[in-house]
């Protein structure tokens, strides 16, 4: 009997010990918030066949026209994942322009980085940038062109910059009567739609509609939604030509062949990032200029608060001046953590803020932009609950996921 006893004290003991342990380790450690759909979201099924790689569809289409392409290094079809510009070249398509947007269409190109109009080296077609000295196709551009191709990957968050330059592109063509086709690709955080819907008076090349940050859409159905909802200048409808994919649904998760952009590098990067990209709006570093960038949050400032190190260094082509660029920056690593949430995580942003030690710069004017909208970092600041911040989302949230409805492609 007091064996037993003994050793139900000693069990309890441990088990106490544990607790405590993990209590003081908590800024090092995250809460998994499980998905809170009806279904977990799965990596299984049929292989997605995506728009481009469905040549069978599209190539008879093109035959006799001169197509411009809009395109980076994303764009991609077959095993082989050769450049759908290659490809379609190749096949003797007439392709008589290339638009590259932020990175270039070759994806070479720093973040932020402008971009001169250049000529492919493979091909010999002109290259304008999209992400230089303008960010819409001027009708000289679109001279001649009878339809224009856009093949990019998207990941799933409002401050992607690709779908600005899909809005600017739609806008163009619209005015200037010339098709859009869209090879349309998944979303991999497309399982999800959350975060606060972005206030207009907050536009900007991070945040040009009214949608949440995960809005849970293609790019095929976010153009159709561009169009349906009258967001281009003076309402103009672009004619879309769509080339849906198959064996793609909304709950299916999609690991991208190639980067998206240069920081978004590994499959958990774009995972996190609808999340962790509103740090972007902080003086904290990302990792920008590390092997492994959206994959940690750090700063010099939080020595002593967590034991987690890395040191951002210039990485030309990738990140050139990344945010405390030669500083020892201490925070969470989230390489290994599981990143299907199915919600934007808030815990960090506002663990990360209540630990800092010097609370008026942590924030800088770019975070409003990310936000789309003023009232998340005032919530930050005045100490908001989770569940008080969530619920100031509505009810434009569950209005756009209504509206969302009506261009869905996919289940």
């Amino acid at each position: 009997m007091k064996k037993a006893l003994f050793l139900t004290l000693l069990l309890t003991y441990i088990i106490g010990t544990l607790n405590a342990q993990t209590r003081m380790d908590l800024p090092n450690r995250v809460n998994h918030q499980p998905y809170e759909e009806n279904a977990y979201p799965t990596y299984s099924g049929k292989k997605i066949i995506t728009g481009a790689d469905r040549t069978a569809a599209y190539l008879d289409y093109l035959k006799g026209k001169n197509v411009a392409m809009v395109i980076n290094q994303s764009s991609v079809i077959g095993k082989k994942l050769t450049p759908t510009l290659d490809s379609l070249f190749n096949l003797g398509i007439s392709i008589k322009k290339i638009f590259g947007p932020e990175h270039g269409f070759r994806g070479n190109a720093s973040d932020g980085a402008k971009i001169d109009d250049d000529v492919d080296k493979k091909t010999g077609i002109p290259a304008i940038s999209l992400y230089g000295k303008h960010n819409k196709p001027t009708p000289e551009e679109l001279k001649g062109i009878d339809l224009v191709i856009f093949d990019i990957q998207d990941v799933g968050a409002r401050y992607y910059t690709y779908f600005a330059t899909l809005h600017h592109v739609m806008e163009a063509c619209a005015e200037n009567n010339i098709e859009v086709m869209i090879l349309d690709r998944p979303n991999p955080n497309g399982y999800f739609v959350d975060g606060p819907v972005l206030d207009t008076a907050f536009h900007s090349g991070v945040g040009m509609h009214p949608v949440p940050v995960a809005h849970g859409m293609t790019v095929a159905e976010y153009a159709q939604m561009i169009n349906g909802e009258g967001w281009l200048k003076n309402h103009v409808k672009c004619k879309l030509h769509i080339v849906k994919m198959e064996n793609y649904d909304h709950n299916r998760l999609y690991n991208l062949p190639v980067h998206p952009s240069p920081n978004l590098s590994t499959q958990q990067s774009i995972m996190l990032y609808p999340s962790i990209c509103l740090f972007e709006g902080t003086t904290l570093s990302l990792g920008r200029g590390t092997t492994f960038p959206f994959q940690v949050i750090g700063s010099p400032l939080l020595k002593g608060k967590y034991k987690f190190s890395f040191t951002p260094v210039s990485i030309p082509g990738v990140s050139d001046n990344p945010p405390q660029k030669g500083n020892l920056c201490y925070g969470i690593d989230l390489r290994n953590y599981n990143a299907i949430d199915g919600r934007i995580n808030l815990k960090w942003l506002m663990e990360l803020y209540k630990v800092f030690p010097d609370k008026e710069h942590f924030f800088t004017n770019y975070f409003t932009k990310l936000a789309g909208t003023d009232q998340l970092r005032k919530q930050i600041e005045a100490g908001t609950s989770e569940e008080d911040i969530r619920l100031s989302w509505e009810p434009a949230l569950s209005q756009y996921k209504i509206m969302r409805t009506k261009y869905l492609l996919y289940k």
